[in-house]
């Protein structure tokens, strides 16, 4: 019959000390068999249960003293002898609560949290600087707003919808492209653990069965944009001409200003000292009073420009009147044409949108600078919005518009600026009349 431990107390185990050498001593403390009271060299406690399971003997760790105490201490030990009376194995129950921590641990983790960790691991493959940047600022644009705080488990179908559908029709192309990226995030997600399941970014059998496919909205009415990369070589052609028009795109373009409103602009409504456009709510497409800070490149632009006796247009047509839609359209297409000639190809050359292969217009140039903020910059998403005057579409952008942002959003006008004059210095426009 196997001998039984005196059981101690309390002040028994605070006094235990080790008593001399190399290894661990082990005290038998009583009250429940098998449960001693392991002491290290060095002073350190701990609860061990010895214990036989499925014939071979094991220990079991019940945790250190005094932070589990001879009353705790006996607690578990009387559990985990129970336990494996029942046929359960302690150590496996302990094993699979410690995984199912670590994997709610795990699943906690945001999508902005994978984004980061996926581009630290993944971004040092990409040669190039410009796609790295690309890859980031089209996530921060356009995901992290919507699921940036979801964690990556919770996200669904429904939550990549609501990133992609506000501008799957509008900016196919970019869309498109954000979609990938999502779906390679939540791809690493899962590999490394954070989420199960399908990848609710996919495109086959998946998104595919609820978005238009890009290739017929490439055929549609969007309005044709100008491909990013080809903005400063079309933008140094355009300043080679001459008259109101070409000036009035060339203002369009730096403010990303709709048409009609750079057409009806009127000297009243440009504050050249302060560099500020304020177009009256009257001639906004939301009827909200719009402020455009103007960059130098666009102030030098309008110094430059002559002023016509008793017409209060800042780009006023040959009979005095504004200038037509078509004006603008018209130089446009010239430039487009100029270039086709040069590629010798008119069906396919000149300046096209890389989405519909259809000649860019001028209201597409608003577009080329929604993607140049998205995928060149570092500028928040709804920074751009108030400065294209859209719908307020949420919370955030509210408080964007209230405030007008106009001196953050001066920083943005000229780098967009910046960004269009390419190799050229900033501010550099030649005068109405130099030009050849």
């Amino acid at each position: 019959m196997p001998r039984i431990a005196k059981e101690l107390g309390p002040l028994d185990i605070k006094r235990a000390v080790h008593g001399g050498g190399r290894g661990n001593d082990f005290l038998p403390v009583g009250g429940v068999p098998g449960l001693l009271l392991q002491v290290t060299p060095t002073g350190g406690k701990t609860w061990v249960l010895r214990i036989t399971i499925a014939g071979k003997r094991a220990e079991i760790g019940l945790g250190g003293y005094p932070t589990v105490t001879l009353a705790q201490a006996r607690d578990k030990a009387r559990e985990a002898r129970d336990q494996i009376s029942r046929g359960v194995d302690p150590r496996a129950e302990r094993r699979a609560a410690r995984a199912a921590l670590a994997l709610a641990a795990n699943r906690s983790m945001t999508f902005a949290e994978a984004m980061d960790k996926f581009l630290d691991a993944k971004l040092d493959a990409f040669r190039n600087e410009k796609h790295k940047a690309q890859w980031r600022s089209t996530l921060k644009a356009y995901a992290l707003p919507q699921i940036g705080a979801l964690a990556v488990s919770d996200i669904d179908t429904a939550a990549v919808l609501r990133v992609l559908q506000p501008i799957w029709a509008t900016k196919t192309e970019t869309a498109s492209r954000l979609r990938g990226r999502i779906e390679a995030v939540l791809s690493w997600a899962t590999v490394s653990g954070y989420r199960s399941g399908d990848n609710p970014a996919r495109w086959a059998g998946n998104l595919k069965e609820l978005l238009p496919a890009p290739a017929k909205l490439a055929g549609g009415d969007n309005q044709p944009a100008l491909n990013l990369d080809h903005a400063p070589a079309w933008f140094a052609e355009l300043r080679t001409r001459e008259g109101f028009g070409a000036r009035a795109l060339e203002f369009l373009t730096m403010t990303a200003a709709r048409s009609g409103e750079v057409r009806g602009a009127t000297w009243e409504e440009i504050d050249l000292d302060r560099a500020l456009w304020t177009i009256p709510a009257q001639r906004m497409k939301m009827k909200r009073e719009h402020k455009v800070p103007l960059s130098p490149a666009a102030v030098a632009l309008l110094e430059a420009l002559p002023r016509l006796d008793r017409n209060p247009l800042v780009f006023p047509a040959a009979r005095g009147g504004e200038l037509s839609d078509m004006t603008l359209s018209a130089t446009m297409r010239r430039i487009h044409e100029a270039k086709a000639e040069r590629d010798g190809d008119k069906e396919t050359g000149g300046y096209r949108d890389p989405r519909n292969k259809r000649a860019a217009v001028p209201h597409g140039l608003r577009s080329t600078f929604r993607d140049w903020v998205a995928e060149r910059t570092q500028y928040p998403g709804e920074m751009a919005e108030v400065a294209l005057a859209h719908k307020i579409s949420n919370a955030v952008e509210a408080a964007y518009r209230r405030g007008d942002m106009v001196e953050k959003r001066r920083r943005l006008m000229a780098d967009w600026s910046g960004f269009l004059a390419g190799a050229e210095a900033k501010g550099n426009v030649v005068k109405l009349g130099a030009r050849t």
